[in-house]
């Protein structure tokens, strides 16, 4: 597109965690501003960027209303990322993003915007988005990333050039590791399932034991233990204020994955290092099980969003699921 000078003034990056969209929207900033340096500064990965999104959390609602969050190491380059303890891209950034949309370019002839995980906008924002989107100035190029395209809204996707990351193959992600010199490197690979950015950041003490607490919420949903075992470990899990939700459900999905895989006579991929505990729970249950804690997973996920109590939220999965398990 740049060697054409045909490029495209709204473009979709879509793919899961960790494939390296938001990288690649900065790499393609810096080929049509310059001052890579500069951009890279922003790389919401690095921990002082990290520092600063955390800490906003604890401000209240209109302090962050009145200061939207965003990142502008380079004039002309700035990125707009989700905000605040529900992780949502928020009304005020898209309503700054049109603001500073018509202002010229400092340094060239472009103006580039980034807006990390545009699915994570409500549809106000989205709505104020697709204004600047309709006409957008001349100077102005807008990038977004998402995990799942269809949660951005149609008006939003054919206003865009859609472009698909996909998951990197095993040998890519061992020369990736090999690269990097990542510690534990094939327990890592076999977590992150072909997504880089993921196997770079895994903190692997803390992944287990989010995975174990995830684990254990399973076992006990399966009737494999006891109501007051997992008692036990959901009172820890309360105490750890700083745990997200959002965090142990991904790993949720990726369990029920693993134990459907087995269930149905083939390997675990993810967590083959617990797959004997994997191997318990997928004897135990069957599809509708499964079915149903996919189900009550995706209704999580979607109440995370609305601030719900971390601890009542797996409690409720747990009891659920006993309901429909096979007596021990």
């Amino acid at each position: 597109m740049i060697a054409q000078a045909r490029v495209s003034q709204t473009i979709l990056l879509s793919g899961p965690e960790g494939v390296g969209k938001a990288t690649l929207a900065r790499r393609f900033a810096a080929a049509l501003i310059g001052a890579p340096e500069k951009i890279e500064q922003d790389d919401l990965s690095l921990p002082a960027n990290e520092a600063a999104i955390e800490e906003r959390e604890k401000w209240t609602s209109e302090q962050r209303a009145d200061d939207p969050l965003l990142f502008s190491s380079h004039p002309d380059f700035v990125t707009f990322t989700p905000d605040g303890p529900l992780k949502q891209i928020t009304i005020q950034q898209m309503r700054l993003l049109r603001e500073r949309a018509q202002l010229k370019p400092l340094k060239g002839s472009r103006r580039v915007f980034l807006i990390d995980r545009l699915d994570r906008a409500n549809e106000q924002s989205a709505n104020s988005l697709l204004k600047i989107l309709e006409e957008p100035p001349e100077h102005v190029v807008i990038i977004a990333t998402v995990q799942n395209l269809y949660d951005t809204l149609p008006t939003i996707r054919s206003r865009s050039m859609v472009l698909q990351l996909c998951r990197l193959d095993a040998s890519a992600m061992r020369a990736f590791a090999a690269a990097r010199q990542l510690p534990e490197s094939e327990l890592r690979i076999a977590l992150a399932e072909g997504s880089p950015g993921v196997a770079a950041r895994l903190e692997v003490e803390t992944f287990r034991a989010r995975r174990d607490l995830m684990l254990s919420a399973l076992e006990c949903g399966a009737s494999i233990t006891a109501f007051a075992d997992w008692v036990q470990n959901s009172e820890g899990f309360s105490s750890r204020k700083s745990e997200k939700l959002e965090q142990h459900l991904k790993l949720g999905y990726s369990l029920l994955d693993d134990i459907l895989r087995v269930a149905s006579g083939r390997t675990s991929t993810a967590n083959r290092d617990v797959e004997e505990r994997i191997g318990r729970i997928a004897s135990r249950v069957t599809f509708s099980w499964i079915e149903r804690a996919t189900r009550i997973l995706d209704e999580l996920v979607q109440m995370v969003r609305r601030n719900i109590q971390k601890t009542s939220a797996l409690d409720a999965l747990v009891t659920s699921l006993r309901e429909v398990a096979p007596a021990r």
